[in-house]
C-alpha cells in the first residue's frame, strides 16, 4: 500500500512566517528574544472573497512570547507568482474564564 504523498508546501508559506514575525512585533510593541514564531505553516481550506467571486487562501502560524501562544491567520489573494496579503488575525490561545 502507498503512502499518500505529503501535502504540497503553499508558495507563500515563507511570506507567512515573516509576516507573523512583523504581526508580533506590532502588537506587543517590541521585537525581541522572547518573541518567536514557528517554522510550519498550515494550508487551510480557502474562504470566499467578500466582493466578487474570488478566495482566498488561509494560511496559518503559531507565535510564541514567553509562556503565550498566538494564532495567527493569513489571507492571501489567488493570484499566481504572488503573495498579496489582503487580511489577516492574531488570537491567543488561551481560556480568559
Amino acid at each position: 500500500m502507498d503512502a499518500a504523498p505529503p501535502p504540497a508546501v503553499h508558495a507563500c508559506a515563507p511570506d507567512a512566517i515573516q509576516r507573523g514575525k512583523a504581526l508580533l512585533a506590532l502588537h506587543f510593541e517590541e521585537d525581541g528574544p522572547s518573541q518567536s514564531v514557528g517554522d510550519t505553516v498550515k494550508t487551510l481550506p480557502s474562504i470566499k472573497a467578500l466582493k466578487g467571486t474570488g478566495r482566498f487562501d488561509v494560511l496559518e502560524v503559531w507565535g510564541y512570547i514567553y509562556k503565550a501562544q498566538y494564532r495567527m491567520r493569513f489571507l492571501y489573494a489567488r493570484i499566481p507568482g504572488e503573495c498579496v496579503l489582503m487580511g489577516q488575525e492574531i488570537l491567543e490561545a488561551s481560556d480568559p474564564y
